[in-house]
């Protein structure tokens, strides 16, 4: 009896673990990724960061709308939202992009911080599927956090578990990429931890599409940022602002 309930054990053990291996695959940090670094240990491709201030920079500049977005997706940000992450691509294929934190004051949008990124390894989409390595374009709120490593000062619903490990199969430099996430509700429960795998929109639409740490390449639909980026974005978002990213290239972006 002791037996059978420890090889239960095992098995059930095992689907979580393998359960769990589909869930971050599915954000696709990757199995590859070359690696490279800046000087600074963030994600190469730097550039000028559009609307706001110097890498990592923290000082404030005031916009009267959010910098280089248009009509279609300024009308998608809630009416509540106060608090914007922008993810400006370099371009539809490119993997580089900019991470700005926009933060409302009254009627302006003030610029908090910026920091180099990597999207999707293929760029973006409109149609996002599972495994097309493109990330999504659009707005999508930020409920809910969680990582390896334990909560840095959030006030996001945060689920701190070894369970965010990437596969040993994974490249190396890949190690680190969930020691911090939020979770980008994209097909997915929001107010649910980051590693539920339900889609409301089916397997196909893909899912747990993340923003986490960067490993210094494109990602297969994740939005990735340096340690430091992520630990500052998590302990700034707030769900009373009801917080959300918008994110694309730029022609979708100012569409």
């Amino acid at each position: 009896m002791g037996v059978m309930r420890t090889v239960g054990g095992a098995m059930r053990a095992a689907a979580v673990a393998a359960a769990t291996a589909v869930l971050l695959a599915g954000c696709g940090a990757g199995h590859g990724g070359d690696g490279r670094r800046d000087a600074k240990g963030e994600g190469a491709g730097a550039r000028e960061r559009p609307g706001g201030p110097a890498r990592g920079g923290s000082a404030t500049t005031r916009h009267k709308d959010l910098p280089e977005v248009g009509a279609a997706l300024r009308a998608r940000i809630p009416a509540g939202s106060r608090q914007v992450v922008a993810v400006y691509g370099a371009g539809p294929n490119s993997p580089d992009a900019t991470v700005v934190l926009y933060d409302r004051a009254g009627n302006d949008w003030l610029s908090e911080a910026s920091w180099p990124a990597h999207n999707g390894r293929r760029g973006w989409t409109v149609d996002h599927h599972e495994d097309d390595q493109r990330s999504p374009v659009g707005v999508f709120r930020l409920t809910d956090a969680g990582g390896v490593r334990a909560d840095p000062g959030t006030r996001l619903p945060y689920t701190h578990s070894a369970a965010f490990t990437p596969p040993s199969y994974w490249s190396k430099n890949t190690r680190h990429d969930f020691d911090y996430v939020v979770a980008i509700d994209y097909n997915r429960v929001a107010g649910a931890s980051p590693l539920d795998p339900t889609r409301p929109q089916g397997q196909s639409k893909g899912g747990g599409v993340w923003l986490h740490v960067d490993h210094g390449s494109g990602t297969s639909a994740c939005i990735s940022v340096a340690e430091p980026a992520m630990a500052a974005l998590l302990r700034a978002l707030d769900p009373a602002r009801q917080p959300v990213v918008v994110m694309g290239d730029k022609a979708h972006l100012s569409g």
